[in-house]
C-alpha cells in the first residue's frame, strides 16, 4: 500500500505546484484589443449580440427550440450559432463529468466562450440544462448589462420523462445514471428570467417566435 500512496502524494504535490506556476504566470497576461469593436461588428451586421440562454431539465425542450429560433434569426440575416450541451461535451468539455464541481466547470467554460462570440457581434443561444442559478448568475456577470437573456424553458417533470427517447429518466430511476437533474440531482429554477416558456402549453414556434419577439422589443434585433 505504502508505493501507491507515495505515489498519488507525489502526483498530488507535483499539480499543486504546476497550479501555483499556471496562476502565477497568468498575472502577466493581459487582453489585445483587435482593432474592431463590438460596436463596429454589430452595425456590419445589423443586430446586436447576445447571449440566450436556454436553462431547464432534460426534454423540457431546449435543443428543439434553440434550432427553431436559430432557423428564424438566420432567415432573417441574423449571424447565429447555437452552443448545445452534448455537442460541447463531444469537444471542449469532454473531460468533466456531471459532478457539481464538473457542471460548475462546464458551465464557466461555455459562459467563456459565449462571451467570445457576442464580443464578435453574434447571437448565441445556449442549450445546457444549468441547473445551478450561482452558475448562470455568473456568466450573466461576464457580460455587460442587456448581453445575456435568461429564457426558463419550463415544463413538468411528468412531461419530460414522456419525451424521453434516450430513456434516460428510466435509469435514473433505476439508479442506474447518477446525479441526474430533476431526479438523483437538484435543478434550481430562475427567479427572474427575462423569459419563462411553458413548452407543455406552447408549440415550438411559438416558444421560438416570443423569443424574436423579445430580442425586437429589446432592441436586439
Amino acid at each position: 500500500m505504502r508505493e501507491p500512496v507515495a505515489q498519488i502524494l507525489k502526483d498530488y504535490y507535483r499539480s499543486a505546484k504546476r497550479t501555483e506556476k499556471e496562476t502565477i504566470k497568468s498575472t502577466h497576461i493581459k487582453w489585445h484589443e483587435t482593432g474592431i469593436t463590438k460596436q463596429d461588428r454589430e452595425k456590419r451586421n445589423g443586430h446586436r449580440g447576445i447571449v440566450i440562454w436556454l436553462t431547464g431539465l432534460s426534454g423540457s425542450g431546449k435543443s428543439t427550440i434553440a434550432v427553431e429560433l436559430q432557423a428564424q434569426l438566420f432567415e432573417r440575416g441574423c449571424q447565429v450559432y447555437i452552443l448545445d450541451g452534448d455537442n460541447i461535451r463531444h469537444g471542449l468539455n469532454r473531460d468533466l463529468g456531471f459532478s457539481p464541481k464538473d457542471r460548475e466547470q462546464n458551465i464557466r467554460r461555455i459562459g467563456e466562450v459565449a462571451k467570445l462570440f457576442v464580443n464578435a457581434g453574434t447571437i448565441i443561444i445556449t442549450s445546457f440544462i444549468s441547473p445551478y442559478r450561482e452558475d448562470r448568475d455568473w456568466v450573466r456577470g461576464l457580460l455587460a448589462p442587456g448581453d445575456f437573456a435568461e429564457v426558463y424553458v419550463n415544463a413538468p417533470l411528468a412531461v419530460c420523462e414522456e419525451r424521453d427517447t434516450k430513456g434516460l429518466y428510466k435509469k435514473a430511476r433505476r439508479g442506474e445514471i447518477q446525479e441526474f437533474t430533476g431526479i438523483s440531482a437538484p435543478y434550481e429554477p430562475p427567479l427572474k428570467p427575462e423569459l419563462e416558456i411553458r413548452t407543455d402549453q406552447l408549440t415550438v414556434e411559438k416558444s421560438a417566435e416570443r423569443i424574436m419577439a423579445y430580442l425586437k422589443n429589446s432592441g436586439v434585433i
